[in-house]
């Protein structure tokens, strides 16, 4: 049986256009961080080893390295957890300077993923493809626990509205939002949808 996140997990990647409370449990990632703009080139680079490795895992039976118990399955969405810098939160005044974004994105991976498999699929894909980003990504388990999330669409740089929604439902709820940075989980490609038409995934943690 085929695993889609589309079918299987909708509760976490297809929320409704209103706020809502969700229970995450834990997840396996790969996982990279860094800071700067993500309007900058840099930036790509990042997304792309992210999926060179999603994609060698998923293509895995065909160069016969499968993981034991693999099953056919659909990529997971490309995900990130933004902040701001230090500098960014000394300097904030209700605009938000780019520059000092730091951010950790990431690709969720099936449960049958292990951490010697992830390992193993690093070291195949350096020798295959070398990057020197490949040094730089975790592989680790995050569980985000009770969140409030939403969708979101339209530009990224409309999604402060969506934000004050959220925090508004966290009131109502007698939620304390725990902390300033937030996870956004893109549905569409920005590269072939337009920008009023955008799907993305906004979450935060709360108490």
């Amino acid at each position: 049986m085929k695993i889609e996140w589309k079918k299987n997990d909708k509760q976490y990647y297809l929320p409704k256009g209103k706020p809502e409370v969700v229970i995450l449990p834990s997840f396996r990632y790969f996982t990279i961080s860094g800071e700067g703009n993500p309007n900058d080139p840099f930036f790509g680079d990042y997304i792309s080893v992210l999926y060179s490795l999603s994609y060698a895992i998923k293509m895995s039976p065909k160069q016969g390295c499968a993981p034991e118990n693999y099953v056919e399955y659909t990529v997971y969405p490309l995900e990130g957890i933004w902040d701001l810098t230090d500098i960014g939160r000394k300097n904030y005044n209700g605009a938000l300077d780019k520059d000092e974004f730091k951010f950790k994105m990431m690709i969720r991976q099936p449960e049958f993923v292990t951490e010697g498999y992830a390992k193993e699929t690093i070291e195949r894909t350096m020798k295959k493809k070398p990057d020197k980003l490949l040094d730089q990504i975790v592989f680790e388990s995050i569980e985000e626990g009770k969140c409030i999330q939403m969708l979101h669409i339209g530009s990224y740089d409309a999604e402060p509205e969506s934000f004050r929604m959220m925090e508004e439902y966290a009131e109502e709820q007698n939620l304390i939002r725990i902390e300033k940075k937030h996870k956004e989980i893109y549905l569409s490609d920005p590269g072939k949808t337009a920008i009023e038409k955008l799907k993305t995934v906004l979450r935060f943690r709360v108490k």
